[in-house]
């Protein structure tokens, strides 16, 4: 009795609680920093993992942090957003955050029977044009009590995707400074109680289709062990910017950077410019209030680009087979163009929905609401193209609120559905790991579409981020049902379980996921309020 009594004090004294007389310092190569105790578990919140990038390492390649602290680093603030022109900010002044802002914000459970954590890295979205790791709340992981998570800040907008198309001005700073920060965790991590050897990747929509490029670029074994992407790949068609050298050239003449088409000029102009004037240049690229959602974007870079991100096109990558073989979860909602077509439900101060407006200026906007404006060659073609697709899902009938719902299923096909069939496609075809994907069908009562729209009496379906809330807590689903509640637990409980897998397996509550790389025909989880089944199916619907 006595021996069985010492050895679990023993057990108790050598926990991560105790592993250190203060778990809150915590000593890296830096120096010591010190975060802080939020009762369930502790935080170390904006610690630098790059060279602030300002002045002449403005719109270059991240730089690792190599400065030392003479005193304890201050790890209790919340990570700043990087600059960025917001969408969620009301008013005509949209302006957030600040350039100095690349820095990782760890998270780790209170739990006395581990001694160490596996780890998930998680990728913001937010069109690569807005978002930050401030607005994805970490309470719900940290209430598995099982894993660390570290939320990556990375440049978004102009400062992380302007690109002038050459090896000069090559763009792509927010992936190249997602990976350095993924190499920060793989190096640091220990020294919170994280497993380097159990780290899993996660993004949701453009942090989705992030992870997608992370993993199209290749050198991820051995960095991570999973990943998953929710409602976002590579293949998605705003996650690629077109026009790239044309913006830029406009965006300098904007800010008075009238270089005559030399990119080393406009380089180094705009890394003389106020940071706050670039990005405000923004609107510039706009059409109909925050249409496109992502004017700049990833970029496909010139081959001869020092250590480049992204050489090919995404899609000849997959075909190839040359990419990271990790096991991989793709995923989308059931009706993730709510995300966007929602807008056109608000009201106009006539009173009639906004939606409308496209009966007048449907050939004008379509091209940019539905990122094919680069697929055609003249005016024409792409009205042609813009008619065909009305017709295809209104048939005769005009925009408006009773033919809303065939738009956003428009929306939903072509900017989300489509690229998740494409990939699955491709990449299980040569995927030596194992691929996974689902289908979330669950509407909220509060999300995105409804903001959108600034409306609740209009059944939106199941819309983008209405599973991500799930996972990430956000005021925008502030609260959670019944049935919610119980999604989250197994959500969570998926995540984990995937990290920790040596077989790089897959299960929701009681479903296994089916691998589906080198098979003939995918089949899915469906992801409802009532369970989960697997589904093969010929096409996404």
């Amino acid at each position: 009795m006595f021996c069985g009594l010492l050895w679990m004090c023993l057990l108790c004294l050598h926990g991560p609680e105790f592993a250190r007389a203060d778990p809150l310092l915590v000593e890296l190569a830096n120096g010591k920093l010190r975060g802080k105790d939020n009762v369930a578990y502790y935080s170390y919140e904006s610690i630098p993992y790059a060279e602030p990038p300002l002045g002449t390492l403005r719109f270059e390649p991240p730089q690792p942090y190599k400065r030392q602290w003479t005193e304890t680093f201050d790890a209790s603030q919340p990570p700043e957003f990087c600059l960025q022109w917001n969408l969620y900010i009301d008013g005509a002044n949209k302006l957030l955050g600040t350039e100095d802002c690349l820095t990782v914000s760890v998270y780790r459970p209170k739990n006395v029977s581990r001694s160490s954590f596996p780890v998930l890295a998680f990728i913001h979205g937010g069109g690569f044009m807005f978002g930050g790791a401030e607005e994805n709340g970490h309470e719900y992981i940290m209430s598995t009590g099982n894993i660390i998570m570290v939320k990556i800040s990375y440049r978004v907008g102009p400062l992380g995707f302007l690109s002038a198309g050459d090896a000069h001005f090559p763009g792509n700073f927010g992936l190249k400074d997602q990976r350095l920060a993924l190499h920060w965790i793989k190096q640091n991590i220990a020294s919170f109680g994280g497993e380097p050897e159990n780290i899993m990747l996660i993004g949701h929509s453009a942090g989705g289709a992030s992870v997608h490029l992370q993993l199209l670029h290749g050198g991820l074994e051995g960095l991570i062990k999973a990943a998953a992407s929710l409602s976002g790949n590579a293949l998605d068609p705003w996650a690629q910017q077109h026009y790239e050298r044309q913006k830029a050239f406009e965006l300098g003449y904007v800010l008075d950077c009238k270089v005559a088409g030399n990119s080393v000029e406009l380089k180094q102009c705009l890394q003389a410019k106020d940071a706050k004037d670039i990005v405000s240049a923004v609107p510039h690229f706009l059409v109909f209030g925050y249409v496109p959602f992502a004017p700049f974007g990833p970029v496909v870079e010139a081959a001869n680009t020092p250590e480049p991100f992204l050489t090919q096109q995404p899609a000849e990558i997959m075909a190839s087979g040359s990419y990271s073989h990790i096991p991989w979860l793709l995923s989308c909602t059931a009706n993730e163009g709510g995300f966007n077509a929602a807008l056109f439900l608000d009201k106009q101060d006539n009173g009639k929905e906004l939606i409308e407006v496209l009966n007048t200026r449907w050939n004008e906007l379509a091209p940019d609401l539905l990122f094919y404006r680069h697929t055609k060659n003249t005016l024409e073609e792409l009205n042609l193209r813009s008619q065909e697709l009305k017709r295809q899902y209104l048939g005769d009938r005009d925009f408006s609120s009773d033919s809303y719902w065939d738009m956003q299923r428009m929306f939903t096909d072509l900017l989300f559905k489509n690229s998740v069939q494409r990939v699955l496609d491709l990449q299980r075809q040569h995927s030596q790991s194992p691929l996974y994907s689902y289908v979330y069908d669950n509407p909220a009562d509060s999300g995105i579409g409804h903001w959108q729209s600034r409306r609740k009496d209009v059944f939106l379906g199941t819309v983008h981020c209405d599973d991500l809330f799930l996972i990430v807590n956000n005021s925008q689903h502030p609260t959670l049902r019944a049935d919610e509640k119980i999604i989250s637990k197994n959500l969570l409980r998926m995540i984990v379980d995937f990290v920790e897998s040596d077989q790089g397996t897959l299960t929701y509550d009681n479903c296994a996921f089916t691998d589906i790389a080198g098979q003939g025909k995918v089949e899915l989880l469906s992801i409802t309020r009532e369970g989960c089944e697997n589904k093969q199916v010929e096409e996404l619907s």
